[in-house]
């Protein structure tokens, strides 16, 4: 008989940024990047039965009347607090490729890993902003040259972290590292999960190969089974399993005209400067948002919309599950009050469901 599916890991992808992560002036709670916040968050999910928390990793903001993005927590050290101060679930930090050294990295991760009793994960990006590497002088690379070069970095953690210390060697076009050294090692075996997000070919075939979780942006629920099929193949091609997540933006109310006058408000905010910016740097340089239009990048930055009453949400989490979805790093509009209320109004549907455990 085949192995039962694990249930549906479900995650928040945090507001560690300001105005994360509608691109509109329409936020009820405009100071939510706090670390305060932060932490009531993560420890109201942890109650409510969540299993990890995400983080984006942002140097500079996107202009227009939110300057999205551009007040944020820098997140190896918010994770270090986060976990410090929660006992059970998961937290990523996100660190991208051509700011943290490969062994920098490990080092950091596997002190993370011990302070948190191997909890803590890593999400490596690739970098594709000019607009935030140009004030350091770092050039973003082409994009097939850009995942080469993640490859070998995922390579030298990994082996920093399950090597014998001190004996660690890679010489490429990227890194050279002699006699690499980290110690202590993670305690997690048989190392801390990693993460990458991208639905481009490269992207798709570096994480198939190297890594644990692949967040990826999905234009429609349409195309999660192909999508995450294609990732999964690619995977068992180099001998491999690996999990999807996606990314929702998650948002109930009682009836359906609540849910549209929230929608039509978050759109009639849009920061139309900020989605300009925004999607100007992505078009050209990410690989994963081609198919996505202003609208969807307005609510949750090009997060999947589940919008409806709170059947209507359960069912549609429950369809992405189904079609492939291994977790979700959900996106909220008022991120501790929905917190609050997923695990009252939403949870229970999904257990009913079979979808969580």
């Amino acid at each position: 008989m085949p192995t039962p599916r694990a249930p549906l890991s479900l995650g928040l992808f945090m507001p560690n940024c300001s105005y994360a992560y509608s691109i509109s002036t329409y936020k009820p709670e405009v100071d939510d990047w706090t670390y305060a916040s932060n932490l009531k968050i993560a420890q109201a999910a942890e109650r409510a039965g969540f299993d990890f928390l995400f983080p984006v990793a942002k140097w500079k903001g996107y202009g227009g009347k939110t300057n999205y993005l551009g007040t944020s927590l820098e997140t190896m050290t918010w994770a270090s607090a986060l976990l410090a101060n929660t006992q059970r679930i998961q937290v990523f930090s996100t660190v991208h490729v051509p700011i943290f050294h490969p062994l920098v990295a490990a080092k950091m991760g596997a002190t993370l890993d011990h302070i948190s009793n191997g909890r803590w994960g890593l999400n490596v990006v690739s970098g594709w902003s000019e607009r935030e590497f140009g004030q350091m002088h770092i050039d973003v690379i082409p994009h097939a040259e850009r995942y080469a070069r993640t490859s070998d970095y995922i390579e030298i953690i990994k082996a920093l972290w399950t090597g014998e210390p001190g004996t660690i060697n890679h010489h490429s076009q990227w890194y050279q590292i002699t006699d690499g050294w980290v110690m202590p090692q993670p305690t997690r075996r048989p190392h801390p999960p990693i993460a990458n997000a991208g639905v481009s070919d490269d992207a798709k075939e570096m994480a198939a190969r190297w890594c644990d979780w692949a967040f990826i942006s999905l234009p429609s629920a349409a195309a999660t089974a192909e999508v995450t099929s294609d990732i999964k193949a690619r995977a068992r091609r180099h001998g491999r399993e690996i999990k999807c997540a996606g990314y929702p933006f998650v948002l109930w109310r009682d009836t359906e005209r609540e849910v549209a006058d929230e929608r039509r408000r978050i759109i009639e905010h849009c920061d139309r400067e900020a989605v300009e910016n925004w999607a100007r740097g992505l078009a050209p340089h990410s690989g994963s948002f081609d198919n996505f239009s202003v609208e969807m990048f307005t609510l949750g930055g090009g997060a999947l919309p589940i919008f409806g009453t709170r059947e209507q949400v359960a069912e549609q989490i429950d369809q992405l599950y189904r079609a492939g979805l291994d977790g979700m790093l959900m996106v909220f509009l008022s991120y501790y009050d929905d917190t609050l209320r997923f695990e009252q109004e939403i949870m229970p549907l999904l257990r009913q469901l079979g979808t969580v455990g």
